[in-house]
């Protein structure tokens, strides 16, 4: 590829649109493989006997994934972000080669961590990329879509894991990712033509370091915290919160004095970063574990198969792409967004409020509702409040604002899904427990059952078990919604106070002069290939489009 000091890179619309066909098929691969699991997981959690971790099988993911936002954001914004693309989607496939191969839970675990790994890099990345080569006042048009496909794969991937489980084995839901890896890395080594760059400061290896320590000791903290095994009193409880606070001290000191931070502190002075950034912070803690743990719930206690708890998913991901889109092109023609959070977290409240009421007999009809509120009112707040975050900063900045609003956005839902999944699971190991003690089983038995409880063996059991264990399903998680809500009223406060400002005309490769866009790309693209024809016909030959385009 030519340096962009000898060609600008023309950032064309049929450029632009052959780019983001490499952004949707890197966030096809993401956003999949989550909704997969979401729904194979009962059945992985008893064949593999771990119920009682069984929030680690998600948690280990977000972990990852947190941990590595900001240095694919910061990486990308001082190297460039093609080669870290392509790296991202090789490291996700890889792992789901590994996830399906996991001979045990443990085993499982530690590759959907490398699964994380990959996944971070492959949002964080996509996000940035559009700000990169579409302007601020025309990115709704394109962030939409991003979300859509968020929305198609969470309808996607529960059906797909429900198939897998109830007519192949769960290991299928890790198998379809290395098609789709492989088709997602050809597409982006071909088409994802983007200038690369060398570091001009040394690398914040320490920034790396502490915030990595940061991250893992909050979530260890908080899920040992909230743990039956551990609890709030154990030692190794306040071990892991006493090397949170030291870390979090140590990444301040280390940034306020590093050349080039990986999270420059200068970031929270600005005011609509800061209001951004903890919107998505406490939509992150409510958000991802309600999406978390409602297949699970639909799967065991509404008694409905895997492939049908994945298509009861469907209203809520119709609501999430139809506000998606929909947001995204009124910020484009209008350039206001402000409204789009405070309506979002409005009605994705009242969703939430309507699952508190949730129980084994609730029609499914109604549960199909309360979905389809609950999407639309996200669909309304994740992109509006990235490009918000983008809008407020230097281009020069942009991927490092962009995982770092990431960053803050999936503590909130490291935190969630640690803190409510670990409510939940305790909630429903006692119950189930009690469940199988009071029909008369032993006290190791009862506690064997509940490790071993997936659908095929609830269908199997007696009538009255079976109920009883539908109604522990259904007293455990529905609850555990109205812990969510204080959240979600919070991140509908901080939306009022969101500052509106204009959006930018120009896209992050032109303003910071690696690009040309607009009319004037082109015209250059139009004068490049008339001079190309007029060259071939000269010398008797016809150009492919491809060295045409190459020659841009």
């Amino acid at each position: 590829m030519t340096s962009t000091a000898e060609a600008p890179l023309l950032l064309t619309k049929r450029r632009i649109w052959i780019i983001f066909a490499a952004l949707i098929a890197g966030m096809l691969l993401s956003s999949l493989d989550q909704t997969i699991v979401s729904t194979a997981m009962p059945t992985i959690v008893g064949q593999l006997g771990g119920v009682e971790h069984q929030v680690w099988l998600t948690t280990a993911y977000l972990l990852a994934t947190t941990i590595v936002m900001p240095v694919y954001g910061k990486f990308g914004d001082v190297l460039g972000r093609r080669n870290l693309f392509l790296i991202a989607i090789a490291l996700f496939t890889i792992a789901s080669v590994g996830c399906a191969f996991a001979g045990d839970f443990t085993q499982l675990i530690v590759w959907r961590a490398v699964q994380g790994l990959g996944g971070g890099g492959l949002m964080i990345l996509s996000q940035a990329i559009i700000a990169d080569i579409v302007p601020a006042s025309e990115r709704g048009k394109y962030l939409g879509p991003l979300g859509a496909v968020f929305g198609l794969s969470a309808v996607g991937g529960p059906l797909l894991g429900g198939f897998f489980v109830d007519h192949l084995t769960w290991q299928w839901a890790f198998y379809i990712n290395i098609p789709v890896g492989i088709a997602a890395f050809a597409i982006a080594w071909f088409t994802l033509q983007l200038p690369n760059k060398k570091a001009t400061a040394p690398i914040d290896i320490l920034g790396v370091i502490f915030l990595s320590a940061f991250t893992t000791c909050l979530i260890f903290f908080t899920d040992f915290g909230g743990s039956s095994d551990h609890g709030w009193e154990a030692l190794e409880t306040w071990l892991f919160g006493i090397g949170m606070v030291v870390a979090a001290l140590l990444f301040v000191l280390v940034e306020a004095k590093a050349k080039d931070p990986i999270i420059p502190l200068s970031l929270f002075k600005n005011p609509i970063f800061v209001n951004a950034t903890a919107i998505g912070l406490t939509l992150g803690l409510g958000m991802f574990a309600a999406i978390g743990f409602v297949p699970t719930f639909l799967q065991m206690s509404s008694g409905t198969s895997a492939a049908a708890s994945g298509l009861l998913m469907l209203p809520m991901m119709v609501g999430l792409i139809g506000t998606s889109i929909g947001s995204g092109i009124a910020i484009s023609r209008t350039g206001k967004y402000k409204i789009f959070p405070i309506l979002g977290t409005l009605i994705t409240g009242i969703a939430m409020v309507a699952m508190t009421t949730l129980a084994a007999d609730t029609p499914i009809w109604l549960i199909c509702v309360y979905l389809f509120v609950f999407g639309a009112g996200l669909g309304l707040i994740m992109q509006v409040v990235v490009l918000v975050t983008q809008n407020s900063v230097d281009a020069a900045m942009i991927g490092t604002a962009t995982s770092t609003n990431n960053y803050f956005r999936e503590v909130g839902a490291s935190l969630g899904v640690a803190v409510f999944g670990t409510i939940f699971t305790t909630r429903l190991t006692d119950n189930l427990t009690g469940v199988f003690a009071g029909a008369g089983a032993s006290a190791s038995d009862a506690q064997n059952a509940t490790a071993t409880l997936d659908p095929q063996t609830l269908s199997q059991l007696p009538d009255a078990l079976r109920d009883g264990v539908v109604t522990a399903y259904a007293d455990a998680l529905a609850p555990v919604f109205w812990y969510l809500l204080p959240f979600i009223g919070l991140a509908f406060l901080l939306s009022l106070f969101l500052k509106q400002i204009r959006l930018s005309d120009v896209a992050g490769l032109v303003a910071r002069g690696e690009a040309i866009g607009g009319e004037e790309a082109e015209a250059l693209e139009a004068a490049q290939r008339s001079s190309e024809w007029q060259a071939s016909s000269d010398s008797g030959r016809t150009p492919s489009d491809e060295d045409a385009n190459s020659r841009s």
